[in-house]
């Protein structure tokens, strides 16, 4: 479990680094010879990322019950979409922003329905 949470906080250190490298980032986001083409499949790109969660709270809603579910991975991705968010800003990419701005707000539903309904499934 140490393991774990070591590899999480050294991922989290080394994209926050990243991230948050304006120079670094503008470098790599400036060579392409057509910006809306790259804008384009960032729009698309993601859209299905965004949208993978989306099954998981669907069924949850519908079942009104947590059978089945962990909120660690919304949680984990909520947490790692706020970086893609802050970096998004830093570059002034608005796929990146506009997509992980509702990735969070999915995921962030999703863990907040997880412990509304497991409140509901201990009452049961």
């Amino acid at each position: 479990m140490k393991l774990i949470k070591f590899q999480f906080i050294a991922i989290n250190a080394i994209i926050t680094a990243f991230a948050t490298s304006p120079v670094w980032a503008s470098d790599r986001i400036h060579k392409t010879e057509n910006p809306v083409f790259a804008e384009i499949i960032g729009l698309i790109a993601g859209f299905g990322t965004t949208f993978a969660a989306m099954p998981d709270l669907l069924v949850m809603l519908q079942n009104r019950s947590t059978k089945g579910m962990n909120p660690r991975m919304a949680a984990i991705m909520g947490s790692f979409q706020t970086l893609w968010l802050v970096y998004g800003l830093t570059i002034d990419a608005p796929a990146v922003i506009f997509w992980n701005a509702i990735a969070i707000v999915i995921n962030g539903t999703t863990v907040g329905a997880y412990y509304y309904f497991g409140r509901l499934d201990k009452k049961r």
